[in-house]
């Protein structure tokens, strides 16, 4: 499959193809990769093919990483390669620097990734490596999203959890765990939803809420 059929594949599972990397000795890319995939949000479809998927209803644990493991590893079946997760480990695989690697990404001003053109609406749900060689388009990077930004997206944190010295991931947890979290966990995060970057992008507050949930009870 050309990288494009790809993409139209990986979309009837509601998954986008969301970078690519032809990866070197120094990106931990598993042995004789001749290239990477990311796989992930990419929009709603996503989460809709997630909703309706028997995952989503059987009252398991973990449901979302047990789809994502079902769909991307049957792709990878599918295309020849080969299925990695950003939730397996230790040892856990390089996704942050593959993601960086792969995608028109830069630090923002929360620390998390931004986007140019989601925002920070982003989310990998797996990788496939193929032991062939692909034709990846280069990866076409502008400027920084955050470049001049006001920063809405601090001031909307009702704790100012994101400073320049970093995210205080206690001091989060512990306010959407309270009476006082009540809208963060009803909407995700509100600093993410400030962003005036990939508005389009935006996940429904079913999904942010199921995220941010995920998060509260590590």
């Amino acid at each position: 499959m050309t990288l494009e059929e790809i993409r139209n594949r990986a979309a009837q599972d509601g998954l986008a193809l969301t970078g690519w990397l032809a990866p070197g000795a120094e990106d931990g890319a598993p042995e004789g990769s001749r290239a990477l995939l990311l796989f992930g949000y990419g929009g709603p479809a996503l989460w809709a093919a997630f909703r309706a998927s028997p995952e989503a209803a059987d009252g398991a644990r973990h449901p979302l990483d047990r789809w994502s493991r079902r769909v991307i590893g049957a792709l990878a079946a599918e295309i020849g390669g080969a299925a990695f997760f950003p939730f397996e480990g230790p040892p856990y695989h390089p996704f942050i620097r593959w993601t960086y690697a792969a995608e028109p990404i830069h630090r923002s001003k929360l620390g998390m990734a931004v986007h140019e053109e989601r925002g920070l609406w982003s989310g990998w749900r797996g990788a496939i490596a193929l032991f062939r060689e692909v034709d990846l388009p280069p990866v076409v990077r502008g400027e920084p999203p955050c470049e001049g930004c006001p920063m809405p997206c601090r001031a909307a944190c009702p704790v100012s959890a994101f400073t320049d010295a970093g995210y205080d991931a206690a001091r989060c947890r512990t306010h959407i765990s309270s009476p006082a979290g009540a809208e963060c966990r009803a909407r995700g995060c509100l600093a993410r939803r400030a962003c005036p970057v990939g508005v389009a992008f935006a996940q429904s507050d079913e999904q942010a809420a199921f995220h941010l949930e995920a998060f509260r009870i590590v």
